[in-house]
């Protein structure tokens, strides 16, 4: 009897409740209380995904956690007392119970697994890669989500790993099975390497999606789009959703950070937005290592230099929406919050690849 208890396998999964609206799902051990809300197409809030903005803060009601870094930097003494935790840090140890405010009027896509293959790969940039996927199950999802690649075996990962990348279109009702996505490579990195270097058309490849609360908000506010690197992709799948739902009224102004006039993409989609959006339209790339005497006549520097002198007084009056690295991220966010826009009118997506974890490697 002894030998059996010393030997009895541990739980693989446990009952997560949220309150008060009574959603329950099973919550793997390996993985976060917020993966198995966003699995259920739960509109959990959140907003980075590796403990890095406070957003996914809830109420430990009952069970155990493992939490997997330190929240005492986002958390006030307050929460830390009342039992707060981060949703996306935190790993179930037992059947848990947490106290959330699910976010209003989200719309709620189930996530779906599914089998599939690539379809197209298209070279944007030296990169940046365009890889186009013929699901064998259809994926709704809402202008601004992500989906999750399954890392194939054969490049050497654990069993299981994946990469999170951003849709980079709107949602078509009769094209639900067919994804596009804007890939960039990371140096030495498990999954990019294969993409970029060995992956060829017709290779399988396992989705996971979606998931994500980034995207377009109904508004008068101007809008003020940022993307850094491969963060076009869901600035352009928010543009193009407000234009299919006739919302392209509002002034827009779309910065993209990038380093060299040979990084620079999108630009005939860019152009496209501005032929269909129905309001003001600026377009202002910026390239932080352009060589000196280059043929570059544009703007040079850092993305959140340059917001001041793009809006002037009118900084105040935007709804942002950015996406790319965090200190991009960061440094824009400060000058906005400095010119006095609301932080509920900041929204954001930090595209962070593995090698931001600890003990992880790279995408």
């Amino acid at each position: 009897m002894l030998w059996s208890k010393l030997f009895k396998k541990a739980p693989t999964e446990f009952t997560l409740r949220l309150q008060p609206s009574g959603d329950e799902m099973q919550a793997k051990a390996g993985e976060s209380l917020l993966q198995a809300a966003l699995q259920q197409g739960l509109p959990f809030p959140h907003n980075c995904r590796v403990g890095g903005c406070g957003e996914c803060k809830c109420k430990l009601v009952s069970g155990q956690v493992k939490e997997l870094t330190d929240k005492s930097y986002l958390l006030s003494a307050e929460e830390l007392k009342s039992g707060y935790i981060l949703a996306c840090q935190s790993r179930p140890k037992s059947d848990v119970v947490v106290e959330v405010a699910l976010r209003a009027g989200a719309v709620q896509h189930p996530a779906v697994e599914s089998p599939g293959r690539i379809a197209a790969l298209k070279p944007l940039t030296a990169d940046i890669v365009h890889v186009q996927v013929e699901l064998e199950r259809d994926m709704p999802f809402s202008a601004g989500q992500y989906a999750e690649f399954r890392v194939p075996a054969a490049v050497g990962a654990p069993e299981g790993t994946t990469r999170s990348y951003s849709f980079a279109s709107a949602p078509k009702a009769d094209q639900a099975r067919s994804v596009d996505f804007y890939i960039r490579k990371v140096p030495g990195g498990l999954f990019t390497e294969w993409l970029f270097h060995r992956a060829q058309v017709g290779d399988t490849v396992t989705l996971n999606g979606p998931q994500g609360q980034f995207g377009y908000v109904p508004g008068t506010e101007p809008m003020l789009c940022i993307a850094g690197g491969s963060g076009l992709a869901p600035i352009k799948s928010v543009l193009e959703q407000a234009i299919a739902d006739r919302q392209a009224n509002r002034p827009l102004l779309i910065v993209l950070g990038v380093r060299t006039q040979a990084d620079l993409y999108g630009l005939d989609e860019i152009d496209q937005v501005r032929r269909q959006w129905g309001g003001r339209f600026q377009f202002a790339p910026v390239l932080s290592a352009e060589p000196q005497g280059s043929s570059w006549t544009g703007l040079r520097g850092m993305v959140a230099d340059h917001l001041p002198g793009l809006l002037g007084h009118a900084l105040a009056d935007q709804a942002a929406w950015m996406c790319g690295p965090p200190p991009m991220i960061d440094a824009c966010s400060a000058v906005l919050q400095k010119a006095g826009v609301p932080p509920a009118r900041i929204r954001y997506d930090k595209f962070l690849d593995a090698s931001h974890l600890a003990g992880a490697a790279p995408s």
